[in-house]
């Protein structure tokens, strides 16, 4: 199943382990004492965007959630209105994935595979901030803590504090210089750090070579490719209806997406619909279900991202987000099929 995830959770897959104690109760730790002027919130969130969209820079990233770690190569180019990315993983399985503005390729040489779909570039770190920064500072509130280095550039701290229980609170590492993100945590109730994206070295600044970073999709002779494609189309005309949200949340997409030919009848068919706060995401797969495929309800937090499938009669639905289990929890009990 097709998944439009951060790059944070799509780290994850490679370092799935036990997940860590569950039901943390919802308690005050010792943040600092008082949220900042929400214009100095919105200059600083708003410079964090226009950094990770419009400055070409290239490091090494590694995600950590329980004790695990995954690294990535990640270089990002901007040449006029053109945005190209590129992910080398460097554990794991190898694997590549090229974006350029928003078309995908990811690239799975032993498999000699190529899937290519649209992407939203935000919501992948460092570009983690939605262009709504009104939604994000009705969801957090921001507090400067402090300086510090991150990959031995200087870095201003700050905390996005969850202003409820529904959702996960921040700590964001940005460069001095350029406001880009250098460093994100996402924090438990009581402050623990559920798992951590950043990056160990670090180049801003680097000469653009779009050219050169899209070469291998000139090498895909032998490769089978799969384009996924999403048709945007309304929940509720899909015979879907989402009752009251979690407070913040608001639709941000809605797809019925094909992997293969949309002419094809044996293609893969599932709904997704992504809700967001302007900051963490939501997402919704909704898809026939097969007996042999689909196994009992399950719930599986890993990190901070947390995981709930369920059967609704004719078909199979899975929720992920990196948001507590009792706010997916929510969601799902506030997901109603209206037609049969």
């Amino acid at each position: 199943m097709p998944k439009l995830r951060p790059r944070r959770q799509l780290c994850l897959l490679a370092v799935l382990g036990p997940c860590l104690a569950s039901g943390l109760a919802w308690a005050q730790p010792a943040w600092p004492p008082a949220p900042e002027a929400p214009h100095d919130a919105r200059v600083w969130i708003s410079r964090s965007q226009e950094a990770a969209a419009r400055r070409n820079y290239q490091g090494t990233l590694v995600v950590s959630v329980n004790g695990l770690s995954i690294a990535s190569r990640l270089t990002h180019y901007v040449d006029g209105p053109m945005q190209a990315e590129r992910i080398d993983w460097l554990d794991g399985e190898s694997r590549l994935l090229i974006r350029l503005n928003e078309v995908q390729h990811t690239l799975w040489p032993r498999a000699r595979l190529a899937v290519v779909e649209a992407r939203d570039a935000r919501s992948a770190f460092p570009a983690i901030f939605s262009s709504n920064v009104r939604q994000v500072l009705e969801s957090y509130e921001w507090r400067r803590i402090g300086r510090d280095r991150v990959a031995g550039l200087d870095a201003e701290v700050v905390l996005l504090r969850a202003r409820d229980p529904q959702r996960f609170s921040q700590r964001l590492w940005s460069e001095l210089g350029s406001g880009l993100l250098l460093r994100a945590e996402i924090l438990a109730p009581g402050g623990q750090v559920l798992e951590s994206v950043g990056f160990t070295e670090l180049a801003l600044g680097v000469r653009s070579q779009i050219d050169s970073l899209q070469a291998p999709l000139r090498q895909l002779e032998g490769y089978r490719v799969a384009k996924a494609t999403a048709l945007p189309v309304r929940l509720e005309a899909e015979g879907w209806q989402l009752g009251p949200l979690p407070s913040g949340f608001r639709e941000l997409h809605c797809a019925r997406r094909v992997l293969g030919s949309t002419h094809d009848p044996q293609a893969p068919v599932v709904l997704q619909a992504i809700y967001g706060d302007g900051l963490t995401h939501v997402s919704i797969f909704i898809e026939p279900f097969q007996q042999e495929r689909h196994q009992a309800r399950a719930s599986a937090p890993v990190g901070a991202t947390s995981t709930l499938t369920l059967r609704r009669d004719a078909h199979w639905i899975t929720l992920v987000g990196d948001v507590p289990a009792e706010t997916l929890q929510r969601f799902g009990e506030a997901l109603v099929r209206r037609r049969p």
